[in-house]
């Protein structure tokens, strides 16, 4: 079992940043690969950003590819989140999911494959 508390959210203009971060119960971070997603009000939840236990590997929906960089500290048990040039499509629910993972570089996009969440974190980007 493994609690994530994710932050850094808030209310951002159009153009700015936001680094969002997962912190972790369990000192084995490490064996978990993690995933932000996220929820914008009337629509489903959507995949984000992936990076592997070892943090080797990532993967990024293409509307985040150039914008968004996804990066964890497995000493600190924290994944994060770095949100650059924010438009007001990008407002939503950040969540970050794990599911424990054998291999190091592998990583996954789709919320059914993940076994533990957040309660979120509210990313609000004026126009």
């Amino acid at each position: 079992q493994v609690q994530l508390v994710e932050s850094g959210g808030g209310l951002v203009q159009a153009g700015g940043s936001l680094r969002l971060s997962c912190a972790a119960s369990r000192r084995t971070f490490s064996d978990y690969a993690v995933d932000w997603f996220r929820q914008a009000p009337g629509h489903e939840r959507e995949f984000v950003a992936a990076i592997s236990r070892s943090g080797d590997n990532t993967d990024y929906a293409d509307s985040m590819k150039g914008r968004f960089t996804i990066s964890r500290d497995n000493a600190a048990n924290t994944v994060y989140l770095q949100m650059n040039s924010l438009k007001p499509e990008d407002t939503a629910v950040y969540y970050c999911a794990a599911v424990l993972e054998n291999f190091r570089s592998t990583i996954y996009t789709s919320p059914a494959a993940m076994d533990y969440w957040g309660k979120g974190t509210l990313v609000t980007v004026s126009s």
